[in-house]
């Protein structure tokens, strides 16, 4: 919503105007500007019946009403606001009764909208607007109009500042330090004032200059560093339900081993996300499925290093709720904060336990996996979906069909040569110096182990090192690798299975 918006709407005649927004003072700067049409004479009085005057000759009255303050008038100064009309019944009859035509923002007016006096008051006001130009602006963050109301109104949002203006909020803010400090400059560095001006989209005009003022007020500087902290500030702002989680931490190709065919195809959309290729479309996400502890998990983390994008984490088990349409609402409340926050990369971590169909929970799966649907299907925004699965065949066909996710990944257990990759990255992690020759040997004796059981068998390694006083080596690890049982050997029938089904449905990561 810009201020032309809101003209048309005055003009239109439309007798109850719906602002959901947060930010209350932009939205009645608009709105000011909106009632500040050209001037002309003033009105001439007129007789009952006729219509109203023009509103596009003389600039409309704009009121202002809080419960705490009662009413002041903001296109003039006439003096403090009457605090005698603070209670909502008193305004609506004061409204109601006064012969002056004007726009009457009412700021959190939506608690009493549940009384019938209350909207009684407002129709009466609205269907009177022939006999004088009475507009009633309702600005809160979030409004339920009754149904009586609806046809005599009409809903508006807040438009979010674009690019252009986020980058102005951001110099604003630079001036402001500046003044403060008048014998520095801050030291801005370009790359990082453009990723700055770019990590801030979906935010107010408000929440922009707040994170704006914590990254340049810190040190007098914009800079690389500040990135990830506007990021973490920037979905504490937005992630009010509780069922997104940011994780600080992600990976580098160097932290995985393999999925050589996976990492490729990362890299290769790599420049939809960091603006260097505007033309392209985001890319929708993956699925990725295989046998347990196979990097699933490291590679979404890979996913969000790779893009050098920020991660975020969906906790399907928190989605659900006991009463009837709260696991929509939290999934469309989450779904919208990470739209806010794209470019980003959307973790759901075995999406089977969320989504698997099932008829014992009144059709709530049902329902938000149709919201989930519409929306992977509808996006825009640049967030990739990084989606894990260990058993398949409990997904909706409607969830894994083609087009739903651009691609399916097989992450299978690992061959020799990503065994010792894996390997040598966690050995090295952890101090324990392995030769090439030994590499080799130590990877052909871990036949059939996983990635998080190579891990396992290095971190068991130095447990036993530990115990007995001596420096971790590749005689302790091949003991501890002889003594684990890895899962496709414990669950063989399941795990071969799978790796069944997979061979020639899906794309395979390495």
């Amino acid at each position: 919503m810009q201020a032309n918006d809101l003209e048309v709407l005055l003009r239109s005649r439309v007798p109850i105007i719906v602002v959901d927004s947060r930010d209350e003072s932009r939205v009645l700067k608009e709105l000011a500007r909106a009632c500040a049409l050209p001037a002309g004479p003033p009105p001439m009085p007129r007789t009952p019946g006729a219509p109203p005057a023009s509103l596009a000759r003389v600039g409309l009255p704009l009121f202002r009403w809080t419960v705490t303050d009662g009413l002041k008038r903001l296109d003039v100064e006439v003096g403090p606001p009457q605090r005698t009309l603070a209670e909502p019944l008193d305004i609506l009859k004061h409204i109601r009764a006064t012969t002056l035509a004007g726009a009457y923002a009412l700021l959190d007016f939506h608690p009493y909208l549940r009384e019938p006096t209350v909207v009684r008051l407002l129709k009466d006001i609205a269907q009177d607007y022939d006999q004088c130009a009475r507009t009633i602006v309702l600005i809160s963050y979030e409004t339920e109009i009754p149904h009586e109301l609806e046809p005599l109104s009409a809903r508006v949002v807040l438009a979010l500042p674009d690019r252009n203006e986020r980058r102005q909020l951001v110099e604003d803010v630079a001036r402001q330090w500046m003044r403060a400090n008048p014998r520095r400059a801050v030291k801005i560095d370009a790359r990082a004032l453009e990723l700055l001006v770019e990590n801030m989209s979906g935010l107010s005009a408000a929440d922009t200059q707040r994170l704006a003022r914590k990254a340049i007020f810190d040190h007098g500087a914009i800079e690389a560093s500040d990135i990830p902290m506007v990021m973490r500030a920037k979905y504490e702002m937005l992630n009010h339900a509780g069922v997104l989680r940011y994780e600080h931490d992600t990976a580098g190709l160097t932290d995985v081993g393999g999925l050589a065919n996976f990492k490729a195809w990362l890299q290769k959309r790599c420049a939809a996300f960091d603006g260097s290729a505007p033309e392209l479309d985001a890319p929708k996400g993956v699925l990725l499925l295989g046998v347990q502890g196979c990097g699933k998990s490291l590679v979404a983390r890979a996913s969000a290093g790779i893009f050098n994008i920020p991660l975020l984490r969906l906790d399907c088990a928190a989605l659900f709720d006991k009463y009837v349409g709260e696991s929509e609402r939290n999934l469309r409340e989450s779904l919208a904060s990470a739209d806010v926050l794209a470019p980003c990369v959307l973790w759901i971590d075995e999406i089977e336990k969320g989504f698997a169909a099932g008829d014992s929970d009144g059709g709530a799966t049902r329902r938000v996996l149709g919201a989930f649907l519409t929306w992977l299907a509808e996006k825009s925004s640049r967030v990739f979906v990084v989606a894990t699965a260990n058993d398949i065949e409990t997904l909706p066909p409607e969830l894994i069909r083609k087009g739903r996710f651009d691609e399916i990944f097989f992450v299978d257990l690992p061959n020799p040569g990503t065994r010792a990759e894996i390997m040598r990255i966690h050995a090295a992690k952890r101090g324990i110096a392995l030769d090439a020759p030994t590499l080799d040997a130590l990877a052909r004796a871990c036949e059939g182990f996983s990635g998080a059981e190579i891990e396992q068998a290095i971190v068991a390694t130095l447990y036993t090192a530990h115990a007995r006083h001596v420096p971790p080596d590749a005689k302790l690890l091949a003991a501890e690798i002889g003594a684990t049982r890895p899962l496709s050997v414990v669950m063989a029938e399941s795990v071969a299975a799978l790796r069944e089904w997979a061979k020639d449905r899906t794309v395979p990561a390495e």
